[in-house]
């Protein structure tokens, strides 16, 4: 695993992408403001110019996210995510002991549109005649009876912004220190959003080849 002077993990690295390890409390990609233009992102152009995006985790968020390297790639890339052909996992402690009837595998679906809430933007909301489909796997890994708190494994079908944050907030289980969408007590209970991008696997944009990158939750 290479370091970046700027403490941004690369797990892998080749002549067409990168894997990286984004921290937790940083941009992906700027924001609007001058006081927003530290991102991970312009970290890495600092190194690798040709680096470009492809897509994102929300500032709280940590873990994998990958970026190409040349415009061909990025519309590789690109395309990839948009037909679904990447996956990707996730790990989350939240609040209270979530039941739902389960598939035999232990996995169970959240399936409910995902809205803008314009009043209050940044925030989505689940919107049944607005909101986009929106659909996320997610199956319990362990529970503590001490904290009434659950670790899950989750799998984002779709990828809209904040929809792991929104739909656990609709299961009545918010993710441990969520400031935007927890209650304040839950939100208190850590110092971060507990939301982990865990495993990411794709096919190579060039070779073809299947890659599977995993990144323990730091959590």
């Amino acid at each position: 695993m290479t370091l970046l002077p700027t403490d941004i993990s690369v797990v892998y690295e080749d002549e067409s992408l990168l894997v990286l390890d984004k921290p937790a409390g940083l941009l992906s990609v700027p924001g609007r403001g001058e006081d927003k233009q530290d991102c991970l992102s312009g970290r890495v152009q600092q190194h690798y110019p040709d680096a470009r995006i492809v897509h994102r985790l929300d500032m709280a968020t940590s873990g994998l996210l990958v970026m190409a390297r040349g415009a061909a790639t990025q519309r590789l890339l690109n395309h990839a995510f948009a037909s679904r052909l990447v996956h990707k996992r996730y790990e989350a402690v939240v609040d209270g002991v979530p039941t739902s009837p389960a598939e035999p595998d232990g996995w169970s679906e959240i399936n409910l549109p995902i809205f803008l809430d314009w009043p209050n933007r940044p925030r989505r909301v689940i919107d049944q005649q607005l909101g986009q489909p929106s659909q996320t796997r997610w199956r319990v890994i362990s529970t503590d009876t001490t904290t009434r708190t659950s670790r899950l494994e989750l799998e984002p079908v779709t990828g809209r912004s904040h929809q792991l944050r929104v739909h656990l907030l609709a299961m009545q289980h918010p993710i441990v220190g969520d400031a935007l969408y927890a209650p304040a007590t839950v939100a208190a209970r850590s110092d971060r959003l507990l939301l982990h991008a865990t495993c990411l696997e794709l096919l190579h944009p060039v070779s073809l080849q299947p890659m599977r990158f995993v990144s323990i939750a730091p959590f």
